[in-house]
Order: C-alpha cells, then structure tokens, then sequence
C-alpha cells in the first residue's frame, strides 16, 4: 500500500474519531443538563438559529472576530458540503448540530447572553432549549 494512502486513511480515521468524539460530548452534555432535549423540536428551531446567526453576524455592538466566525458557520450551513453528508440519518444533521454549538458557545462568551437574547427570534422555551444543548443554560 503507498505510504500517501496510509497517511491518509489515518487522516480521515481520525477525523471520524473525534467528531464521533464531539457527538458523543454532545449527547453527554444534553443528559448533564437534567432536561431532556427534544431533537425534533430542536430540528424545528433551525430557521430560529438561522436567523439569529445572521443578526448577531450583523450586530455592529458584536466583536469582529466574532462576526466573522458567525459569517462562516452561516457559509458552512447554508454549503450544500458538509463533513457528514445530510442523507445519513441522525449524524448527518448531528454535525450541523456540533458545529452550532461550537458557534454559539464562542458568540455567548464574546458578544455576551444579552446580545444572544436580544436577536433570538422566537420563544422563551426555544432559545431556552437551545442554551441547554450548547451548555450554555441560563442560570
């Protein structure tokens, strides 16, 4: 076997490794937090953290760092590429999820739970349920 096609196999089994890594955290971050997550209805907020993406991507009062990290998951999602295609069920929008996640707990800690609270676009117990599975519940 050629030594490139050895490196990467390796590559690509360890990216499989640590996102199957990252889901699992996921999974145990959403039992962690006491409440049981809805994933359908979680499926069901996605236009709502579109949306909120998108405002705080423009919010000026955000840092710009921030803004551009925020641009780039709004470019990741929107992709029709992702790093687990979309046609697998579950882990292909868990993914997307983890990805979310990341995002939002980077926006949380530098524009701040204001900033988040002010451009959610929907429900109290929505962005509620969002906060619990990016570990960021409100106290």
């Amino acid at each position: 076997m050629p030594e490139w096609l050895i490196v990467a196999l390796g590559v690509v089994a360890g990216f499989v490794l640590v996102w199957g890594a990252l889901i699992a955290v996921l999974w145990w971050q959403q039992r962690r937090s006491g409440g049981d997550v809805d994933w359908r209805a979680l499926l069901r907020l996605a236009p709502d953290v579109i949306r909120l993406v998108r405002r705080l991507a423009v919010d000026p009062a955000v840092p710009r760092a921030t803004r551009w990290w925020l641009i780039g998951l709004l470019a990741y999602l929107l992709s029709p590429i992702d790093l687990v295609p979309d046609f697998l069920p579950v882990i292909g929008y868990a993914d997307d999820a983890i990805v979310v996640a990341i995002a939002l707990r980077f926006a949380i800690r530098h524009a701040g739970m204001p900033a988040i609270e002010r451009h959610w676009p929907g429900t109290p117990k929505g962005l509620s349920s969002v906060l619990t599975l990016v570990g960021a519940a409100k106290d």
